[in-house]
């Protein structure tokens, strides 16, 4: 399970390397392969370990090719999805339309998600903590059913 954010910096190649702590866990699964796409609700990027990303196909398969937003879903997802596998530094090659979907320049943070990463342009990253504290301050955790009795 992936957790903390961590400030990494993209090379000149479009490089990123992945924080040491994450190497041995990602190396034991499906030998280091990842699979990036896009993240459809935030301008940030998904970078899933080979064997999550199997778990989204299977939900990806079951969607219509006919309704609208199931097609759109699909079309965005699997048409940024790019396959990688983590070199030996370490490093995964993101192609040029994923940073630029994510606006990602030198400077980014790589966020864990339990099942998976989300990589972000640094100052986007901090706008997107401002708005989360900004939104859970206002709406408080009532405002989610699940989130009604979730304490720390």
């Amino acid at each position: 399970m992936f957790s903390g954010a961590s400030a990494l910096n993209l090379d000149a190649k479009g490089r990123i390397a992945m924080p040491t702590r994450y190497r041995e866990e990602l190396r034991a699964q499906e030998p280091g392969k990842l699979v990036v796409t896009v993240d459809i609700q935030s301008p940030c990027l998904l970078i899933y370990p080979a064997l999550e990303w199997a778990k989204v196909l299977e939900k990806l398969l079951k969607l219509s090719d006919i309704q609208p937003q199931e097609r759109a879903m699909k079309r965005l997802l699997l048409g940024y999805a790019q396959d990688c596998e983590l070199d030996s530094n370490g490093r995964i090659l993101l192609t040029p339309p994923l940073r630029q979907y994510a606006s990602l320049d030198k400077k980014t943070m790589l966020v864990g998600q339990l099942n998976k990463f989300e990589l972000w342009d640094e100052q986007t990253w901090q706008q997107q903590l401002a708005d989360s504290l900004e939104m859970i301050r206002n709406d408080g955790l009532e405002a989610s059913e699940r989130l009604a009795d979730f304490s720390l």
